[in-house]
């Protein structure tokens, strides 16, 4: 029988915490991608303004 696999945040309860889907552009095919993260509320436009390479 498979295991059932459960994330646990430690530290911040589930309103403290957003996915973010981010959309970042290859640089060697220049295809776009998504990348999902789990963000603090408070550090979204932190993370959405970074420059990923």
């Amino acid at each position: 029988m498979a295991k059932k696999v459960v994330a646990a945040f430690k530290g911040a309860s589930a309103k403290d915490i957003t996915k973010v889907i981010k959309m970042v552009r290859s640089p060697k095919t220049g295809a776009y991608a998504f990348k999902e993260s789990m963000v603090p509320n408070d550090k979204i436009k932190d993370y959405l303004a970074a420059k990923e390479n």
